[in-house]
């Protein structure tokens, strides 16, 4: 499976690098990164070329990447995707109302579905708007039984620090779900989305079923933001389907919008309605 992921901007190429102009860009954002996380993503030009990530120039000037699900070696040493099988289990420190907690994956096992979403590091750009927009519609995942957590490479103080901080200031202020660390990059490691020449991870993200099983994942570069509604509309889908197993979900389905019998004579009642 790959994954095309576009530049930061239609005009520039793979090959362009950020330059120090841009990480200076906002002088209240630079002022909250640390020497080390400057360096990091000087080190990583936030558009990285690992020996597990293919890049070609085709139309637009896009980069494909192969999926970290596809991407070898996978869990245990066996090629195959992640969707599908059993979430990897993990225990470990979050931040959530400015306390640290503790976080297991398989306690919601059997209770709730979880939508776990990996981002690069903290003090950063494109990150606060993925985590804030989760939060913002944190509501909405609650009504669906869902949990969110949000996971990177950083250590608790860090998030902590980070949440402490308005968001006009560039930090989060509040958050209304867990934000996990993976200092030692085991969890990040596990699902296939961990960048080792940089120790961070790319930007994935896993829904999983209340068995605890991988029903989703979608996988983007550094530079490329999620979007809510797609998480949202998806989750919604594989709960549809889970509810109504003789059921499929056709793109880009809502809930209303008809589905499709996995049936060869009763899909054509389908596609005869289109």
């Amino acid at each position: 499976m790959t994954i095309a992921c576009c530049s930061l901007a239609a005009s520039l190429s793979v090959s362009s690098l950020p330059s120090s102009d841009c990480m200076r860009s906002s002088s209240t954002r630079a002022s909250l990164l640390s020497s080390f996380q400057i360096q990091r993503l000087r080190a990583s030009r936030y558009l990285p070329l690992t020996p597990s990530i293919r890049s070609s120039h085709s139309r637009g000037g896009s980069l494909t990447i192969v999926s970290a699900a596809s991407r070898s070696p996978p869990n245990n040493g066996e090629d195959r995707p992640l969707v599908g099988i059993q979430a990897p289990d993990f225990e470990a420190e979050a931040v959530l109302d400015h306390e640290f907690v503790k976080v297991k994956l398989s306690n919601y096992r059997g209770k709730k579905y979880v939508v776990l979403f990996f981002y690069p590091l903290d003090f950063t750009f494109v990150c606060p708007t993925e985590i804030t927009a989760f939060s913002d519609r944190y509501e909405e995942f609650e009504k669906l039984n869902t949990e969110v957590l949000g996971i990177s490479t950083d250590s608790v103080f860090s998030h902590l620090a980070w949440i402490q901080i308005d968001r006009r200031s560039g930090g989060l202020g509040e958050l209304k779900y867990p934000l996990v660390a993976d200092l030692t990059k085991t969890i990040t490691r596990s699902y296939n989305v961990l960048i080792p020449s940089q120790g961070i991870g790319l930007r994935g993200l896993f829904i999983i079923d209340k068995d605890g099983i991988i029903q989703h994942v979608t996988i983007n570069n550094l530079a490329i933001g999620r979007n809510v509604d797609e998480a949202l509309r998806t989750l919604k889908a594989v709960q549809h389907v889970q509810e109504y197993p003789d059921e499929v979900c056709p793109a880009g389905w809502k809930p209303g919008d008809k589905t499709m019998k996995s049936d060869t004579k009763q899909s054509k009642e389908y596609f005869a309605a289109l």
